[in-house]
C-alpha cells in the first residue's frame, strides 16, 4: 500500500501554527514551495479537506447576519480585505514577469493565485453573512470610496512605482513581504480570533488566507535573506525602500479605519456579549472585557513584533 507523503505543518489545519508564530520562525524557500508543493499541498490537501467538508465551522450567527453593528463592522473589514487581496494579486503579476529563476516564477505564481482566491472568499463571505448577493458590489465600491482611497490607493501606487515602473524585483519582495503582509497579517490574526466565537466561518476563512500569509511571508524573507547574502551592497537600497515605505505608513489613516471598525465591533460585543461566554482572545483575557484600544494596541504591538523578527532574518536588523 502506498503511503501517502506527509502533509507539511504549515499547511496542516490541524497543526499550522498561528500567523504570529509563523512568520516570525517559519522557514521555507522559493525552491521548496514551488509548483509541485502548492498542487500537493495547498490544492491537493489544505483546499480539498475544505471542498470536502473535513474542515468545517459553524455559520455566522444572526448577531452577524441582522442590521446591526456587528454585522456592520464584519462588512467593513471584508470589504476592505476582498480590495487588499485583488490589489495584491494584480502587484504580484509584476513579480512573475520579472522573477529571476524559474523557483521564484512559480513560487510567486502560486501566491497571485492565493490572493485572487483570498478575494473570492472573502467577497462569498459577505454573502453569508446576510449581505444580499447583487449589493456585494455596492458594498465592495462604498469600501472603495473611502478606506479603500485613504489606504489601499497609496500603497498601491508605492509598490506599482517599484514592481511595474522601475522593475526591481527585490524591491518589490520587500515592499510585499514588510510593508503590507507584514503589517497587515497581524491584523488578521486579531480578525480569527474576534470572529471565532461570533462568526466562526468568518474565522475559518480568516485561517485559511492567514495559513497562506505564514507561507508567503516566509518565502519572501528567505528571497531578501538569499538576495542579501549574494549582494550585500543591496542592502542601503532595501533598506532605503523600507524607510520610504515607513514614511508612508505613518501619513496613511490606517488607524483611523481600524478605531472606526473596532468601534463598530465593541458596540456589537455591549449588544451581543452574553454570546462569548469566557472566550479568551489571548491567554488570560476575555474577548468581552476587551476594549477598541486595547484590540488595536494589540494588533500595532504584535505587528512590529512581526516586521522586526522577518527583518533580521533578512539581514535587514534595525531597518525600523
Amino acid at each position: 500500500m502506498t503511503q501517502l507523503p506527509a502533509v507539511p505543518v504549515e499547511a496542516d489545519w490541524d497543526a499550522a501554527p498561528g500567523v504570529l508564530e509563523g512568520a516570525r520562525s517559519l522557514e521555507l524557500t522559493p525552491a521548496t514551495c514551488n509548483l509541485p508543493y502548492w498542487i500537493e499541498h495547498v490544492a491537493g490537501s489544505m483546499l480539498r479537506r475544505l471542498a470536502d467538508g473535513t474542515v468545517r465551522a459553524d455559520a455566522p450567527t444572526e448577531a452577524v447576519t441582522r442590521p446591526g453593528p456587528l454585522h456592520d463592522a464584519l462588512v467593513d473589514e471584508f470589504t476592505f480585505r476582498t480590495l487588499a487581496e485583488e490589489k495584491a494579486a494584480r502587484a504580484l503579476s509584476f513579480l512573475v514577469f520579472h522573477a529571476p529563476d524559474n523557483d521564484c516564477l512559480e513560487f510567486f505564481s502560486t501566491q497571485l493565485i492565493d490572493e485572487a482566491r483570498h478575494a473570492r472568499v472573502f467577497r462569498e463571505h459577505l454573502i453569508k453573512a446576510g449581505v444580499p448577493a447583487d449589493e456585494v458590489p455596492g458594498a465592495i465600491a462604498r469600501t472603495a470610496a473611502s478606506s479603500g482611497a485613504a489606504v489601499l490607493d497609496p500603497l498601491e501606487e508605492f509598490g506599482l512605482h517599484v514592481l511595474r515602473d522601475q522593475g526591481d524585483f527585490y524591491g518589490g519582495v520587500l515592499v510585499l513581504t514588510v510593508l503590507v503582509e507584514g503589517v497587515l497579517a497581524p491584523a488578521a490574526e486579531l480578525s480569527e480570533r474576534k470572529w471565532k466565537v461570533l462568526d466562526p466561518s468568518a474565522a475559518l476563512v480568516e485561517r485559511g488566507a492567514n495559513m497562506d500569509e505564514i507561507r508567503h511571508l516566509a518565502v519572501g524573507s528567505a528571497v531578501i535573506r538569499d538576495h542579501l547574502t549574494r549582494r550585500p551592497d543591496q542592502r542601503p537600497h532595501l533598506l532605503s525602500l523600507i524607510q520610504q515605505g515607513r514614511d508612508l505608513w505613518e501619513k496613511l489613516p490606517m488607524a483611523e479605519v481600524l478605531f472606526r471598525r473596532e468601534s463598530l465591533f465593541q458596540e456589537g460585543l455591549a449588544e451581543h456579549g452574553h454570546l462569548l461566554g469566557d472566550y479568551e482572545i489571548w491567554p488570560g483575557r476575555r474577548l468581552v472585557d476587551t476594549g477598541v484600544q486595547e484590540r488595536m494596541e494589540a494588533a500595532q504591538r504584535w505587528s512590529r513584533e512581526t516586521q522586526e523578527a522577518r527583518l533580521a532574518y533578512m539581514l535587514l536588523d534595525g531597518a525600523l
